[in-house]
């Protein structure tokens, strides 16, 4: 273990850092440090703070890894000196001056969006019946319900929050697509991982990929890690 960079995984909006699970169990399992944050995805700036927290407990080279929204959290707080590696799952990139908000904008329009519902004393949720189909396609059904039921609220703040300094302009890059997104549409996943010059793969899986493909996620992880030098 002493011979690997540590990994921080950030989980994105509607979730916790539970759903890291797996990957967490791939990982260590594989000798590496992991450690997951709890973002209270009230605004990106708090979630920035939190996650810069977990990195700078750590002592030697970081992965840092973003599921979705957690992408925004990971381009903001990379910045930090000890952040080796950027590892992007199904994620927003945004840069300089963007936002969740602004990326979303600019989602396709030929697509169905996410089906997210209008604001609730400033919280977002998914609609409940159509999380499973839209965010968890291949999660067991069970799971895909309890993910619906047990959903965190969003802040509407969180969305809107811009990125000031995008580490992925200055510090290495990698992106899983996932090919059956229906929260963010591939292709905006491609133009996102293009345009930060991340080493790109791209694997047939839902939103929840990093759920439901755990390998092909602590893979991808593995390969970002490979390029970090031993601390």
């Amino acid at each position: 273990m002493a011979d690997k960079p540590a990994v921080v995984l950030v989980h994105g909006g509607f979730v916790d850092g539970s759903g890291w699970r797996a990957v967490y169990d791939l990982l260590t399992h594989d000798g590496y440090p992991v450690a997951v944050v709890q973002n209270p995805t009230l605004s990106l700036q708090g979630d920035t703070a939190a996650t810069r927290q977990i990195i700078d407990a750590q002592d030697r080279p970081v992965v840092l890894v973003g599921h979705s929204y957690g992408g925004a959290v990971i381009t903001e707080a990379g910045t930090a000196p000890n952040v080796a590696a950027l590892v992007y799952i199904a994620a927003f990139a945004p840069d300089a001056g963007e936002s969740v908000n602004t990326l979303l904008a600019g989602f396709p329009t030929d697509v169905p969006g996410p089906p997210i519902l209008p604001p609730r004393d400033g919280f977002l949720f998914l609609d409940r019946d159509k999380f499973p189909a839209s965010f968890a396609g291949d999660v067991p059904t069970d799971l895909a319900a309890f993910m619906a039921n047990s959903q965190v609220p969003w802040g509407v703040d969180a969305l809107g929050g811009q990125v000031t300094e995008p580490a992925w302009r200055t510090k290495p890059s990698w992106y899983l697509v996932a090919t059956d997104d229906k929260m963010i549409p591939p292709p905006a996943q491609r133009t996102m991982s293009g345009r930060a010059g991340s080493t790109t793969i791209e694997v047939g899986g839902s939103h929840a990929l990093y759920v439901s493909q755990p390998a092909a996620v602590a893979d991808l992880i593995k390969q970002a890690a490979s390029t970090v030098a031993a601390p």
